[in-house]
């Protein structure tokens, strides 16, 4: 028996669009084989609206996505947009207002994809980043005095409450224990909690000393280690292999897993989830809406494709899921995608989406 799922398309901006056609046609086939069905429901959300209309998510439709089992997201930019306007109006506030909590970034290079490190292959580079993704810097609080004078100061907060920080360090350990079951050299390796404790001495604390606390309570069985944010992007050029999962709060979460999409070949194959565990997850390549690309066929949809899987996953759907992974691992190994980098890839953007669905 057929299962369907209620999902929200938002193409977005820029190539945002033609990279989810792609995901879709993905999905499409590997709902033909696992007996999956799905009500699409597209949202025009982005910079083409926000100029037509100033709306960015009208009450109305954020009332529609809590409805939803998932959110399938292109893009999000449109450069005559002033910046913050459309990220803080239509990605935070999704995040917030739904409480995905967390950002799930895998950082996972595949076959035949270039790395710009030396001698580092797909087995040394395959961890898991799990970002804080409702608290901290991002939420807003701060503000502005005395503003464009030489007096001017600017404040804005890194707030956490000790829920918020439990909720997610219980998502990291229950991952990390999952994928210890999965592979012997994840078990080898230790959960590590990333922030700056030696300067940062309140929120580094609570981190610490909440990770500290549920590792010895519940996951006495885990190995824990903790790393220096600065030390992290180090090590993730020097020695990746060291990693599995990793744990941090917002901010950090941001900046590392920018460098951890460049490790593993780049944006065009780094995929993300916002997740809420009990609740409606967004998933979304990480890359931009790349406007200067935008109806050439050129765009690279790995990205999407695999955000697509994730989502999958995400809805217990495991063996689907890893389906399209293990496609894009097959369409990489073939040699047929020369390259992740937009018009240099052999192939335009609906010739790789078929490859894909092709190989499901």
């Amino acid at each position: 028996m057929s299962k369907t799922y209620k999902i929200g398309v938002m193409g977005g901006d820029g190539t945002g669009p033609e990279v989810v056609k792609e995901g879709l046609k993905v999905l499409g086939s590997v709902g033909k084989k696992y007996g999956l069905k799905y009500d699409l429901v597209n949202y025009d959300l982005g910079g083409e609206r926000y100029k037509r209309t100033g709306e960015t998510v009208p009450d109305s439709v954020l009332a529609e996505l809590r409805l939803l089992d998932a959110i399938y997201l292109g893009a999000i930019g449109q450069p005559e947009v002033k910046p913050g306007i459309l990220e803080k109006g239509i990605l935070l506030r999704i995040r917030f207002e739904l409480d995905q909590y967390i950002n799930l970034r895998p950082v996972k290079l595949y076959p035949n994809v270039y790395s710009p490190l030396r001698d580092k292959g797909p087995a040394d580079i395959d961890f898991v980043v799990i970002r804080e993704n409702t608290g901290g810097i991002y939420t807003g609080h701060g503000g502005v005095t005395r503003e464009n004078t030489q007096d001017e100061i600017a404040t804005q907060l890194m707030v956490y409450d000790r829920r918020t920080v439990d909720r997610c360090l219980k998502y990291a350990f229950e991952l990390k224990k999952k994928r210890n079951k999965q592979k012997a050299k994840y078990a080898d390796k230790p959960i590590h909690l990333v922030h700056k404790r030696n300067v940062l001495t309140y929120c580094g604390d609570l981190w610490f000393r909440a990770f500290e606390e549920m590792g010895e309570k519940e996951y006495k069985e885990l190995k824990r280690d903790y790393a220096h944010v600065d030390a992290s992007t180090m090590w993730f050029v020097k020695n990746p292999e060291w990693f599995d999962v990793l744990v941090t709060e917002n901010l950090f979460g941001d900046i590392i897993t920018d460098l951890g999409a460049m490790i593993q070949g780049g944006m065009g194959i780094a995929a993300g989830g916002n997740i809420n565990p009990e609740g409606v997850s967004m998933f979304e390549p990480i890359g931009g809406s790349a406007p200067k690309y935008t109806g050439q066929n050129v765009i690279n949809p790995l990205a999407a494709i695999c955000a697509g899987g994730m989502m999958l996953e995400t809805l217990g759907e495991t063996k689907a899921g890893q389906a399209i992974e293990q496609a894009v691992i097959k369409a990489l190994e073939s040699g047929k995608i020369k390259s992740l980098a937009a018009g240099k890839m052999g192939m335009g953007t609906t010739e790789v989406g078929d490859l894909i669905a092709s190989l499901i």
